[in-house]
């Protein structure tokens, strides 16, 4: 039954211009301009030669089916057999499946809107699951989103909603191939910007941004190859370093540690942040007071993670200070940031045996916390590990390690 209160407008963009009614096979002429196939069919096999809309002369008479429009009318059509067949809602401010599909329509045909759409898209995609499904759904939205980053003329602030708007769909999408293959650039492609751009609003843009800009970079990290493109675009690194410090919003701190986490695997990626210096960044970001511990938890999993290189041990070791808050870190946060802190404290320690860590240990009373959780509920690696430090230490045999196998296997934990 149709529901009597249901205004239905339709978007103009899905009208054809010579029939006025809703295009059911919308086709592009050389001009650009779109019509319902039958009837510019029957425009041209009456002779005509122009375009209805521009009176143009065709170069050609040949055109071409519009796929994004198609799936646009198809997609509000749906929505639209779904509002009449649903109950009446109440009154909402936001906009409406239907004004968003205009607004879609918009961004690839009105150059001079573009930053209202977007406003409005963004607003809607804020307001529930559902709605980002539904930008999901559109086929054309996401790479028109990328397609912004690579051609983008409106500065920081229009790259600004189009990153925000990116990020509030891009943890919907499935195809995360698919996504990094859009924005990373690929041989063969040209030059592509989209990193640029995203690099641009690490630098400029406001802090949501940048939170919306980290993340986004951070959903197409998805394999070896990307985490490298990414990781060796000149600037970026060090740009987040510089967005990871104490004195920064935490949350911001946060999605960037993230980030890095998960560019960080590489060997190649590793140099590049002990190369500019992470360590030390890290190191102050250890020894500060307000840290959570989720993000206590990403920095020393970032320490460990550079601990797996000789530059990395290197720059770790001769920093006193650094081992002392690592020290600090067991059995102080949680399980896992003890687990990243003691990996660390045994690759230096024990594994390549390096005097300066061992010492810088000691003076922090290391050797209490790596007793004390010796003797708590921790992984069995971690309790090897413990064990290992303590052999280092010279600890009596007549300890908690008597009653541990020594001939358990360890295998390295990176």
């Amino acid at each position: 039954m149709v529901r009597d209160d249901l205004y239905i407008t339709v978007p103009s963009f899905f009208r054809c211009p010579i029939s006025l009614d809703v295009m059911k096979s919308p086709v592009s002429l050389s001009t650009g301009v779109t019509y319902d196939r039958a009837s510019i069919q029957r425009w041209l096999d009456n002779g005509n030669n122009t375009c209805p809309a521009t009176m143009q002369v065709l170069q050609t008479k040949e055109f071409v089916p519009n796929r994004t429009l198609q799936r646009l009318i198809q997609i509000w059509s749906d929505s639209l057999h779904h509002q009449l067949h649903s109950p009446p809602s109440p009154t909402s401010t936001l906009p409406s499946k239907d004004q968003i599909l205009v607004a879609i329509s918009e961004l690839q045909t009105r150059a001079d809107n573009r930053f209202d759409s977007l406003a409005k898209i963004a607003r809607f995609a804020q307001e529930s699951e559902e709605n980002r499904d539904f930008l999901v759904r559109t086929e054309c939205f996401v790479p028109l989103l990328v397609g912004f980053l690579d051609n983008v003329n409106g500065g920081v602030e229009f790259l600004e909603q189009v990153v925000t708007a990116l990020d509030l769909v891009i943890g919907k999408m499935e195809d995360r191939e698919g996504l990094k293959n859009l924005i990373l650039k690929r041989p063969g492609e040209g030059d592509k910007q989209s990193v640029d751009s995203l690099l641009l609003v690490l630098q400029q843009g406001s802090q949501a941004a940048q939170i919306a800009s980290a993340r986004v970079l951070k959903s197409v990290a998805v394999d070896v190859e990307s985490k490298l493109l990414i990781a060796e675009k000149e600037g970026l690194v060090s740009e987040l370093l510089k967005l990871i410090t104490p004195e920064k919003d935490p949350d911001l701190v946060e999605n960037c540690l993230s980030f890095l986490v998960a560019i960080s695997s590489p060997r190649r990626s590793k140099m590049k942040l002990v190369r500019l210096g992470a360590v030390k960044v890290l190191s102050k970001l250890l020894s500060a007071s307000n840290m959570s511990v989720s993000v206590t938890e990403k920095v020393l999993k970032l320490v460990e993670t550079v601990s797996s290189t000789n530059e990395g041990r290197s720059e770790i070791c001769e920093d006193s200070a650094c081992v002392a808050a690592i020290v600090n870190k067991v059995l102080k946060v949680s399980s896992v940031a003890t687990e990243h802190a003691v990996t660390t404290l045994w690759s230096v320690c024990y594994l390549f045996r390096d005097q300066t860590a061992q010492e810088a240990v000691t003076k922090a009373n290391g050797l209490t916390k790596i007793l004390l959780l010796m003797q708590s509920n921790c992984s069995p690696q971690v309790r090897q590990m413990s064990a290992d430090l303590l052999k280092i230490f010279r600890v009596n045999s007549k300890s908690c390690l008597s009653s541990y196998d020594t001939k358990t296997t360890h295998i390295m934990p990176f």
